[in-house]
C-alpha cells in the first residue's frame, strides 16, 4: 500500500482505468467472437452487419486508447477479407 497521498490517488485512478479498459476489451472480444461465428455460418447479410459492428467497436476502443490504431486496422482488414472470401 502506498504511503504518499499522490501515490494513493494514482492507485485509485489506475484502478478506475483498469476496470474501464477491461469492459471495453471484453466488449471487443465478445463482438469478435460473434463476428467469427456469423462468418463461419456463411450468411452474407448478417455477416456484413456483424463486420460493421465489429469495426465500430474497434474504432471506439481506439478512441478510448484501449487498443492501438494499427491493431484495430489489422483486425478490421482481416474481418473484411473473411467477408469478401465468403461473398465469392
Amino acid at each position: 500500500m502506498p504511503n504518499i497521498k499522490s501515490a494513493k490517488k494514482r492507485m485509485r485512478s489506475s484502478e478506475k482505468r483498469r476496470v474501464g479498459n477491461m469492459t471495453v476489451k471484453t466488449k471487443v472480444k465478445s463482438v469478435r467472437r460473434k463476428t467469427r461465428e456469423v462468418l463461419t455460418a456463411g450468411v452474407v447479410e448478417t455477416s456484413e452487419q456483424a463486420v460493421r459492428e465489429y469495426s465500430s467497436v474497434l474504432d471506439k476502443a481506439v478512441k478510448r486508447g484501449v487498443i492501438k490504431k494499427n491493431t484495430a486496422i489489422r483486425r478490421k482488414k482481416r474481418a473484411v477479407a473473411a467477408l469478401r472470401k465468403l461473398a465469392k
